[in-house]
């Protein structure tokens, strides 16, 4: 039976047909029965999976409102809702997961970086089919929860795959990025867990995956130094892979972040909590938000955003609890330095024994040619990996090689995790879900109650990594790295070695949760991508081992500028929703506070023939908003300068772990990299015909449907809230695309009303599709500074005037 629009109007009597229906549906009433397809996919689907139906009901700008009576009608519903608006995006992912990228797009192609970080489809494929091939995901699976996912979670997975698969048999591709493409096919609940497999290690295996792909034995084996005596033996110097990896980790070159911030109902105008998330993640690709309500009448009501391709809501609101998550500063991995049997790289030695190593031979097809094929190597500890990323190469030698240890490939856990929270009634129940599930791999949670209490916890699936353990254990080259990045390199010849367990983990050699930060109850609990430490300035949080993050050290603008600005908020009291969506849009830049005024008395001793350039930088705001005249000119100049001069050289003030939110201070204006940068800033944009003084709106901007849409914030090093990066083109009028910055944003609260008070905004709107009417609405929204006024009251959905409602049946 086909789609059918049940209702458009809003007059009391269609409303109370509305509300039939939607008893209807939640009963069971609505029969379904899907013919097979041609090709025969349909078989991997369950009998009953062709009977699943749902309710969805579209308000503005496309949000989806899930209506369903169990968990599988649920997800069948919300695979179907996604389907809908990112089929193609969705359908690219399921390629790469299922190892075939090579075989559609050519070896060569790139990936779109959001389920890994390889750089070629062929790597990719090499790892995604090693994994299939090898029953990962199968086997964690069939593993008991709560290790393994839970039957809730695996109802979801199920009711996904029928509700993507059933869209695909009933609609008609219209997104020129996939339209007739043969990789569109349907799916199975096993890609969808593959999928969340992928998100789950894209920290750690995800980070290695061209070097796992390329790993390779030496061809011959000659005797050489003893094992570690430099830190990569035939590499660089284990200063220069410590500098490597701090970078590999560092927040500042993330293409993922995050803002979030809760407050207390003791700074609160009506004592209830606030929560304002502000999630910094591509624009484009696979790693994307999407907007939805759930609900299951009597046992779940959530509303906010998912990641693509994943069957919950992972940051979002309930009638009583909002959370969202920050990228945080663990590192999920660690490496295990091995010693080889001399003569054989191929094996390893573990307390004097040699142990062999486990070939994966892994066969990929490929477009353009005969299909490739390659062996990998496993250990007891991971995989062997001839790097992390391409600035991380760990060489394979006749003595050494490296291996890869990340907890996350066996967790599957982290829907549970999701689930839990909309099911909280309090950052209480956060908390135990997290001490519950232990299924987050990469982020920190943050979270607000109705009741006024807030919460702070990163609790991180990391690989137990104590300060005693690496000092005991680490080798030379993890002497180095260890202090200076949080990887540790563990001797792997010993077994005195291994990782431990903690006795309230849920998996072995992972910390459990009392050894992980956290902060409850504080007036405000802020993160934008450091480490635990100033959570909150006035109450720091100490005690947790290296691997979690540092402790009294430089913290970036952006954490220092929203430290201020929440504590100030904190302090003045009797805040509102309102104040949230203020802090969203002030576009603040922290780093004029700090050194705008130096760059302006300096600048006519560096441009003296150039009057206008200094009078633009002193006439500036200081903010990033599209009218601002002079930001352009000071954020060409401030990635020039900081790209180009060492951090120890661009303060006057140098850091103090005493006052770590003030210092470092006073930018250096007198070396010869200042002068080039301000000069450098001038030069290039008068060559690109641009005004110094022109209003940011007219140089920094997205392009939707031919119409030029302007977009404010700015970058990481400008410590600017509205986080901005956007791609550079000075021949094309300035910044002309935003590669990553914010995403989904909720601004929540709650007057006592069975209500949530909530706005959020989706910056690039929910399709990719430029066909539909959600491509680029609430980029026009994100551009005026305006939000959605989220409608999660059934009153309130049932009173939308743009209210859509259709059943969706398999």
């Amino acid at each position: 039976m086909p789609v059918r629009t049940l209702f458009a109007h809003r007059s009391r009597r269609r409303l109370a047909l509305v509300g039939a229906s939607l008893a209807a549906v939640t009963a069971g009433l609505l029969p379904g029965a899907a013919a097979a397809r041609p090709d025969g996919r349909d078989r991997e689907d369950r009998p009953s999976d062709r009977g699943l139906s749902a309710v969805i009901r579209y308000t503005e700008y496309g949000v989806p409102h899930i209506l369903a009576r169990d968990y599988a009608n649920l997800g069948f519903g919300t695979g179907w809702a996604q389907a809908a608006d990112q089929v193609c995006v969705l359908a690219d992912g399921f390629v790469t997961v299922n190892g075939e990228r090579s075989r559609h797009f050519g070896a060569a192609g790139a990936p779109d970086g959001s389920l890994s970080s390889a750089t070629t489809n062929l790597a990719s494929d090499l790892y995604f089919r090693g994994v299939k091939e090898a029953g990962t995901v199968e086997a964690l699976l069939r593993t008991p929860a709560p290790a393994g996912p839970s039957g809730d979670l695996k109802e979801l997975m199920r009711g996904w795959a029928a509700g993507y698969n059933a869209w695909l048999r009933k609609n008609r591709v219209t997104d020129p990025a996939c339209a007739g493409a043969g990789w569109v096919r349907p799916v199975t609940a096993l890609d969808v867990a593959r999928r969340g497999f992928a998100v789950s290690v894209l920290g750690g295996q995800g980070r290695a995956v061209d070097g796992i792909a390329a790993a390779r034995p030496p061809a011959v084996a000659p005797a050489a130094a003893p094992s570690g005596a430099r830190g990569a033996p035939g590499g660089p110097s284990p200063e220069a892979v410590a500098e490597a990896a701090r970078a590999l980790f560092a927040p500042e070159n993330a293409t993922m972040g995050s803002n979030a911030v809760a407050f207390s109902g003791a700074t609160t105008a009506n004592g209830r909590g606030l929560l304002l998330g502000n999630p910094h993640y591509p624009w484009q690709g696979g790693r994307r938000f999407w907007q939805s309500q759930q609900t299951i009448p009597g046992e779940l009501n959530v509303s906010g955003a998912s990641l693509l391709g994943t069957t919950v809501v992972n940051i979002g609101f309930n009638d009583k609890v909002a959370w969202s998550h920050t990228v945080a500063t663990g590192v999920p991995v660690n490496l295990h330095q091995l010693t080889l049997v001399p003569g054989d790289p191929t094996a390893y030695l573990v307390d004097g024994r040699p142990e062999r190593m486990t070939a994966r031979t892994v066969t990929v097809a490929d477009r353009d040619g005969e299909p490739v094929t390659r062996t990998q190597w496993w250990t007891r500890y991971g995989p062997v990996t001839g790097g992390l990323g391409a600035s991380l190469p760990l060489p394979w030698t006749a003595t050494t090689a490296y291996a890869l240890n990340d907890p996350n490939a066996a967790n599957l856990r982290g829907s549970d995790t999701a689930l839990g929270f909309a099911r909280a009634r309090s950052t209480a129940d956060v908390a135990e879900t997290l001490r519950r599930t232990q299924g987050l791999p990469w982020v920190n949670t943050v979270a607000a109650d109705s009741a006024g209490r807030t919460y702070f916890g990163q609790a991180q699936v990391l690989p137990r990594i104590t300060d005693e353990l690496a000092e005991r254990c680490s080798t030379p080259l993890g002497r180095v790295v260890y202090p200076a990045s949080g990887v540790a390199v563990l001797d792997g010849s010993r077994t005195e070695c291994a990782l431990g367990s903690d006795p309230d983990a849920v998996q072995p050699g992972i910390f459990g949760p009392s050894r992980m930060p956290v902060l409850k109850d504080a007036p405000y609990a802020v993160n934008s991508n450091d480490s635990a430490w100033l959570t909150n300035a006035e109450r720091p949080l100490t005690g947790y081992e290296r691997v979690f993050g540092t402790l009294g050290t430089p913290r970036s603008l952006r954490t220092r500028g929203g430290i201020e600005d929440v504590a100030g908020m904190a302090a003045r009291g009797g805040l509102t929703v309102d104040d949230l969506q203020r802090q969203q849009f002030a576009n603040r830049v922290p780093a004029a506070g700090l050194a705008a005024a130096d760059v302006v008395a300096a600048c006519p001793g560096v441009l003296p023939s150039d009057p206008e350039a200094c009078r633009v930088l002193g006439a500036w705001d200081r903010t990033m908003d599209s009218d601002s005249r002079g930001a352009l000119l000071f954020d060409r100049f401030w990635r020039k300068f900081t790209g180009s001069v060492p951090v120890a050289q661009q303060w006057r003030v140098p850091f103090s772990a005493a006052d770590p939110v003030r210092t470092p201070r006073g930018v250096e204006t007198g070396s010869a990299g200042f002068a080039k940068a301000l000069a450098d800033a001038v030069a290039e944009l008068r060559a690109a015909g641009i005004p110094l003084d022109g209003p940011l709106r007219d140089h920094q901007f997205v392009v939707r449907g031919g119409e030029r849409i302007p977009v404010g914030g700015g970058t990481e090093s400008l410590g600017v809230w509205n986080k901005t990066e956007p791609v550079w083109n000075a021949a094309g009028g300035g910044y002309v695309e935003v590669a990553h910055g914010t995403s989904h944003v909720q601004a929540v609260g709650w007057d006592g009303g069975r209500c949530p008070v909530a706005r959020t905004l989706l910056t690039y709107s929910q399709s990719s599709n430029p066909a539909s009417p959600h491509h680029s609405d609430q980029t026009r929204l994100y551009a005026d500074e305006r939000w959605v006024t989220s409608r999660f009251c059934e009153k309130d959905i049932l009173r939308s005037p743009a209210l859509r409602i259709v059943v969706v049946r398999g």
